[in-house]
């Protein structure tokens, strides 16, 4: 007799693991939501004098990531522009075994689109900076 000792019978997707699956989705929902909430209330929300010296610089960097006065985007964009710009030239350097011209193109054409791509994007990013500090300046 042939004995599996239960490796090739696996259990039935029974209700109850079902229903913990979906509680478990239910209560990090809500607990996201009051979580999202009380950050916005605690962090965004309050006037956090920085200039009077009373608040925490901590409290202020958080204030400003959290109403997104500090911009992570520029830095990721610039650091994804290098990587695909090295993926790129690696790329092309493989069409040069079936077409010098292939290769001249993606090498050329890929970094030169790519970097199109990517210069509109920071344009867009520096066009927010200029007007915000535009705001900025107007509100003094």
């Amino acid at each position: 007799m042939n004995y599996d000792y239960g490796y090739f019978n696996p259990q039935p997707v029974t209700s109850s693991s079902l229903n913990g699956t979906t509680v478990w989705m239910i209560v990090s929902i809500v607990v996201a939501i009051i979580g999202g909430l009380v950050a916005y209330f605690t962090f965004v929300k309050p006037e956090l004098k920085e200039k009077e010296g009373k608040a925490n610089k901590y409290l202020v960097w958080l204030k400003d990531f959290f109403s997104f006065k500090t911009m992570l985007i520029e830095d990721l964009l610039k650091v994804f522009y290098l990587i695909l710009a090295i993926y790129i030239t690696f790329i092309s350097f493989s069409f040069i075994r079936y077409s010098f011209i292939g290769f001249l193109l993606v090498l050329l054409l890929g970094n030169l689109i790519l970097r199109l791509i990517f210069e509109g994007s920071l344009v867009l990013i520096m066009i927010w900076k200029n007007t915000n500090d535009i705001n900025k300046k107007m509100k003094k």
